[in-house]
């Protein structure tokens, strides 16, 4: 019942509650963002949510849009400039996906939605991260974020999605405000963000379930 009717409306108000709050802060970071990004505050890409159906992700842009000689733009540890890196640590940068969540396209708690150019790369136990809507933060997220190897944050998305009651929402949530607090697992060991992922292999997740 929580999973297909109360998580919805939660969503809902929630969301709606949260951009009449933030509106202000919406405000500043767009006109913040127009001046150290040069230009368009947002950022926005496709990604697949819910049964792999595209949709439209918003973010306020956190890397800027330097390019080298030829027109190829910087690699991302370059183009993250100061204003992007506090954004992250702090996930300020998430904030637009409320109107994601708003729209129905994401929930607050689920699997984060990653790149479209994944989804031919998961094997068929990782497919099932998309068997619910995409969240502003999931069990990964408040797990070790960018740390964590591809392989277990997948064993954490499929985990969650056969686990989606209140009580994990609300702890999810209460994980997630420290992991920020903390600013926890911004980065992976070998870059700005995390690393493409290529597809598993022989690769093997080594979380184990928390129950």
């Amino acid at each position: 019942m929580y999973e297909h009717v109360f998580k919805r409306l939660i969503d809902f108000t929630l969301s709606l509650c949260a951009i009449v709050v933030l509106s202000p802060v919406f405000l500043i970071l767009m006109f913040l963002g127009a001046i150290f990004m040069g230009g368009n505050p947002f950022f926005t890409q496709d990604r697949p949510g819910k049964d792999e159906k595209i949709f439209k992700l918003i973010k306020f842009r956190s890397m800027d849009n330097r390019k080298d000689k030829n027109g190829n733009l910087l690699p991302d540890d370059i183009r993250l400039n100061k204003y992007g890196r506090i954004l992250r640590s702090t996930s300020l940068d998430e904030l637009p996906e409320l109107f994601n969540i708003l729209k129905g396209d994401m929930s607050i708690v689920g699997p984060r939605p990653l790149l479209v150019r994944y989804l031919d790369r998961y094997n068929d136990e990782q497919k099932h991260r998309h068997d619910v809507r995409p969240g502003l933060t999931g069990y990964a997220q408040a797990h070790g974020r960018n740390t964590v190897s591809w392989e277990d944050k997948f064993a954490m998305d499929v985990w969650y999605t056969k686990h989606v009651t209140f009580k994990t929402d609300v702890q999810i949530i209460i994980d997630t405000v420290k992991c920020v607090l903390k600013r926890d697992g911004i980065s992976s060991e070998t870059s700005s963000t995390m690393e493409e992922f290529m597809g598993s292999g022989n690769a093997i997740a080594n979380w184990k379930e928390p129950y």
